[in-house]
């Protein structure tokens, strides 16, 4: 009967877990889907390099404020509340980008859909940690990352047989409407699932005694974790909270010293440094990346699937491994891996030559270059990937984890941004070389950054987090 109630519970925790991650899942869609829409806006809106850069860039100014309210907002209404309205964003943002009539309607649409994502990337790791027991609380919180990759994938596959079906992004597909708007309109279908299925889950215990509902948080508890187990779980976390005040953005201060608490500068740098080894310039720019190197359209495009379904399988290597070797190996390990295949991937563009104007690698080296890239995104998902997610999701102590997720993700959606917004700009002044020589050197730097400021959270509890 006690293994019964063990089955049943665990089962459970996987359902609302995995629901959170819905939210996950249209994270990757909504930015993986603008990949293969580029050369459609681009003709659509006649805009040049930079105007390009900014329409797929919006989107990021939306997730910096979304990450950062959404983590201060949640602590006055909830984790699952906030999760909702984002929910309702991510459907209004993917009907009005495929109906935008000019370049200004689409960022407005495209902004909205990033206040969506930026809730989304801090609220789903949240909320996994604080229901999921922390014995496998790692691999839990990997469904995040499994999710953004899938959604990812989705976008690039349904990009791809859209694209396929049509001709190309530009041409008409149904009733009349070019196919790059279909791309985005492709994102309802997620969307609505994720709206209804979040009215089934249960708020977040630990929020709930933050707010001083311990009747319906130890009602929540008893789902996720043994009956005799509760009181002494309310107890502990009663213990992590200021009895003065509920939590607030000041209690990133140390009031001691008037300065940041360490952690909150180690999230920042696990944040930024995500952002820095360029991964999102292969997420957003993949099939314009491809074809300025030669690749055709549709082949640019099945690129992305294949890097996609390879994204998916280093999750499930995570997953494997993140609550057996510990967070700190993993990170560490993928910088190494991704400092020395960006490094491969700059050499291999370094020589590119001229054909008709544009960029064209060797046929040997344009299989190198394939071969990197793929090992690079092996190694971005099988470490900073999801465990940058889990970590930001369970190292800052109760008092201060929606003021800190709120400060880490507002610098990550901000180096998001910068990264993205620079790439066409740097193609287009120190070419592929330069770029993916900047993000080797920031990935070399990440390995000492982990070694010397990350510590290990494998296996504590939530309640031991230290501000330090």
């Amino acid at each position: 009967m006690t293994t019964q109630r063990t089955l049943s519970r665990s089962s459970y925790i996987l359902v609302i877990c995995c629901i959170a991650a819905i939210g996950g899942f249209l994270f990757g869609f909504d930015s993986g889907v603008i990949n293969g829409t580029v050369d459609g806006l681009q003709a659509s809106f006649n805009s040049d390099s930079a105007g390009t850069g900014f329409n797929v860039a919006s989107m990021l100014l939306g997730c910096a404020i979304g990450a950062f309210f959404a983590g201060r907002l949640a602590d006055r209404f909830g984790r699952r509340t906030l999760l909702i309205v984002a929910a309702v964003f991510f459907l209004i943002s993917a009907w009005g980008s495929g109906v935008a009539g000019s370049s200004m309607e689409f960022v407005i649409y495209r902004i909205l859909g990033g206040l969506a994502v930026g809730a989304a990337s801090v609220m789903t790791p949240a909320y996994i940690s604080e229901v999921a027991p922390s014995a496998y609380r790692g691999r839990l919180a990997t469904i995040q990352q499994v999710a953004i990759i899938s959604g990812l994938f989705m976008a690039f596959l349904s990009n791809y047989v859209l694209a396929y079906v049509a001709g190309s992004a530009m041409s008409e597909l149904w009733f009349g409407f070019a196919t790059w708007r279909w791309m985005f309109w492709i994102e309802l279908i997620p969307a609505a699932v994720f709206l209804v299925a979040l009215l089934f889950i249960p708020e977040s215990p630990r929020y709930l005694i933050s707010t001083g509902k311990q009747g319906e948080a130890r009602r929540v508890l008893g789902l996720v974790m043994p009956e005799r187990d509760v009181s002494t779980k309310i107890d502990e976390i009663n213990t992590t909270l200021d009895q003065d005040h509920k939590p607030r953005l000041k209690d990133v201060i140390n009031r001691s010293t008037g300065k940041i608490h360490g952690i909150v500068w180690v999230g920042i740098g696990l944040a930024v440094f995500q952002q820095l080894v360029g991964i999102n310039v292969v997420f957003y720019y993949g099939a314009v990346l491809w074809q300025s190197v030669g690749f055709s359209e549709g082949d640019a495009l099945l690129i992305n699937v294949i890097s996609g379904a390879v994204s998916i399988g280093a999750c499930l290597l995570a997953i494997a491994l993140i609550d057996k070797i510990g967070r700190k190996p993993l990170l560490w390990g993928g910088s190494v891996g991704m400092a020395a295949t960006l490094a491969c991937l700059s050499y291999a563009f370094s020589t590119a030559t001229m054909v008709d104007g544009s960029l064209q690698l060797s046929s040997d080296m344009g299989v190198f270059a394939l071969l990197c890239a793929n090992l690079y995104v092996l190694f971005f998902n099988a470490s900073w990937g999801p465990v940058m997610w889990v970590m930001l999701g369970e190292m800052f102590p109760n008092q201060m984890r929606g003021s800190g997720l709120a400060i880490a993700g507002l610098f990550q959606w901000l180096a998001n941004f910068g990264i993205t917004m620079t790439f066409p700009i740097m193609l287009a002044s120190i070419g592929l070389f330069g770029a993916y020589g900047f993000y080797a050197i920031s990935a070399v730097a990440s390995v000492f950054f982990v070694i010397y400021f990350v510590k290990e959270t494998r296996g504590k509890e939530l309640e031991e987090m230290a501000y330090e």
